[in-house]
């Protein structure tokens, strides 16, 4: 467990968090989304990666 590679590991963490910050906000201020807002608040903080691409996918309206 003390053998991680933190050079490898540090950008992807960067890359989620950058990724969960960027779909919080803008689920926050959209006005609508596809589903519940909580809902997929929820979503984008506890399913780590898959959570804000689906947002983006799924959950973003375009109208």
């Amino acid at each position: 467990m003390m053998d991680i590679n933190w050079a490898i590991l540090s950008p992807l963490l960067f890359v989620q968090l950058l990724l969960m910050l960027v779909a919080l906000i803008n689920c926050l201020r959209a006005e609508r989304t596809n589903g519940p807002k909580w809902m997929w608040t929820l979503i984008i903080i506890f399913i780590s990666l898959l959570g804000p691409i689906s947002y983006f996918v799924f959950g973003r309206r375009n109208d």
